[in-house]
């Protein structure tokens, strides 16, 4: 195998598993690489350009910007912090349980009064107008990145959505990134008729598995002066691109990233959704434009988000080993200067519709915003000096208290009912709960409205039974961050009965069918079916990637 500058060695151990994985597999995967060949335009990388990228992409971060790694934990100060006030709790508790549990009452009430006036102050923050300008000169290239991870039953539906971007075709470089070993996704994507904007990146196996290894993979032959992430089950909006770029063009060369509002398109399946859609409609519609307004960090979403090429690689790309490397890269930006904001279009996805993927999904979300939070924290002055006291107050309130919050909010909840019920419950206590919960209340009937839902009182009154799920979340989240920090669990996408009709109140523009855009040839169609027939690839026990 020919290496840089004429030497040939024996290829490694890595080098021959990715091989292994790329060329061998069922008849549905070779056939789908012959279709490749006829209908893809643009080579892929090589297979050594692929392996050093993948090496690149695991090890940049943790090499060049250590102490903004999650691929190390806690330092040794925060180490002993958490292990003293681990053991002063226990003591405390076994000493005088009344007054523990008074304490404990008295941190809740803090945490919720300070997530309250934060509420309250986004609420009564109006959103910035949307931009009014255009990209005067001629619309740059465009690079599109999906990370994908058994997702062969939502892959036509995704390509057709891309496919529906309103953007010059010959301006747009969409990448799908797969794993080497995931042969049934392969099959499909190589049966599609993609045409010259897509092509293919087969991630060489690596550690940690994870979607940001496989979003710096991509990074690395992005030919786009921009570039947005988009998820497996993503619609995104077709004038998305469009606007990110109007809001470059007004925000100034210090705009790094644009993060677009997320939402759902079977918010109305199931009670969990429900819930769900309230959550991202406050999260969406109104903190993260009231952060925008007041110049503060954002904690960017997974998917959706746009950012100007050259500053994204100058931060280091997205984090490997944190997992929320969304959030973690927000505020990464602010801490060396760069600003982020919000657009109008937005992207819909597909909410978890029962409980256990719900319980995984947020699990990995709370300990990715316990990563996020410690790692910002070893050095909490550094996000001061580069984004100002502002972005620190930002990374407090929407990351550390939600952590909190979420592994609190189910055992205290529980103590002031039992105090309700026995009379010993005071009264300016249950006047500062039940104002949390109005403020919560009200954000959340604010959000539905700009969001476009429908009726939401009855779904408003139970969010206090949605909160106490998130503790159990939150023990879990805690035991993964000691146990396997770097552990992603995959959710399934293509689930909800929804997930091939458009959603309630959605715009028909925003619903493509994918028929239009990838129609699978004769050949290509069978390979499909067969790859569908056989097993699906496990995920390894250790991490996984996900979209």
């Amino acid at each position: 195998m020919a290496r840089a500058g004429g030497v040939s060695a024996r290829p490694s151990p890595r080098e021959r598993v990715y091989a292994r994985s790329r060329d061998a597999g069922s008849p549905a995967l070779r056939l789908g690489a012959r279709n490749a060949e006829r209908h893809q335009k643009r080579s892929a990388p090589s297979r050594d350009q692929l392996v050093k990228a993948a090496r690149q992409a695991e090890t940049h971060l943790r090499r060049t910007r250590p102490n903004a790694s999650a691929a190390y934990g806690a330092n040794r100060i925060q180490t002993t912090l958490a292990a003293i006030g681990a053991i002063s709790a226990a003591i405390f508790a076994c000493i005088d349980p009344s007054a523990a549990a008074q304490l404990a009452s008295i941190v809740f009430a803090v945490v919720l009064g300070a997530l309250s006036v934060f509420r309250f102050a986004a609420c009564a923050t109006p959103p910035r107008r949307a931009s009014t300008s255009s990209w005067r000169d001629e619309p740059p290239v465009y690079t599109v990145i999906a990370a994908l991870y058994q997702e062969s039953d939502v892959l036509a539906e995704l390509v057709a959505s891309l496919s529906r971007l309103d953007y010059p075709r010959d301006r747009l470089d969409i990448k799908l990134v797969l794993e080497a070993d995931d042969a049934e996704t392969i099959a499909a994507a190589h049966a599609l008729k993609l045409d010259e904007r897509f092509q293919i990146l087969l991630a060489p196996p690596g550690a940690p598995r994870t979607k940001p290894r496989a979003l710096n993979i991509a990074l690395a032959f992005a030919r786009g002066e921009f570039v947005t992430v988009y998820d497996a089950e993503d619609r995104p909006s077709p004038d998305q691109l469009r606007a990110a770029l109007d809001a470059f063009a007004d925000g100034g060369d210090a705009l790094a990233c644009v993060q677009a509002p997320l939402s759902w398109y079977n918010a109305r399946e199931t009670w969990l959704t429900r819930q769900f859609a309230l959550e991202y409609a406050v999260q969406f519609h109104v903190i993260l434009p009231a952060l925008a307004r007041w110049g503060w960090a954002l904690p960017l979403g997974g998917t959706s988000n746009h950012f100007r090429t050259r500053a994204l690689k100058s931060v280091g790309g997205w984090d490997p080993h944190n997992v929320t490397e969304d959030a973690d890269l927000g505020f990464r930006l602010a801490a060396e200067g760069w600003r982020t904001g919000v657009i109008s279009p937005g992207t819909r996805e597909e909410a978890t519709t029962t409980l256990a993927p719900w319980t995984r999904q947020r699990t990995r979300w709370i300990k990715g915003f316990m990563q996020t939070w410690l790692v910002h924290m070893r050095r909490p002055l550094a996000l001061v000096r580069g984004g100002g006291i502002g972005a620190a107050a930002a990374l407090h309130l929407t990351i550390g208290l939600s952590a909190l919050s979420s592994l609190l909010h189910a055992p205290i909840a529980a103590g002031c009912l039992l105090a309700l019920l026995t009379g010993v419950l005071s009264w300016q206590a249950a006047a500062m709960f039940l104002g949390g919960y109005a403020v919560a209340a009200g954000a959340a009937l604010l959000g539905a409205r700009r969001a476009g839902l429908g009726p939401v009182l009855l779904d408003v009154a139970a969010m206090p039974a949605y909160w106490t799920l998130h503790t159990r979340a939150a023990v879990l989240a805690v035991i993964e961050l000691v146990r396997r920090p770097h552990y992603w669990a995959k959710t399934t996408h293509g689930v909800s009965a929804m997930f091939r009709r458009p959603a309630r109140g959605a715009r028909p523009e925003a619903m493509p069918k994918p028929e239009s855009a990838c129609a699978p040839d004769g050949d290509a169609a069978s390979a499909v079916q067969a790859s569908r027939a056989e097993p699906k690839p496990r995920a390894p026990a250790g991490d996984s990637p996900t979209a």
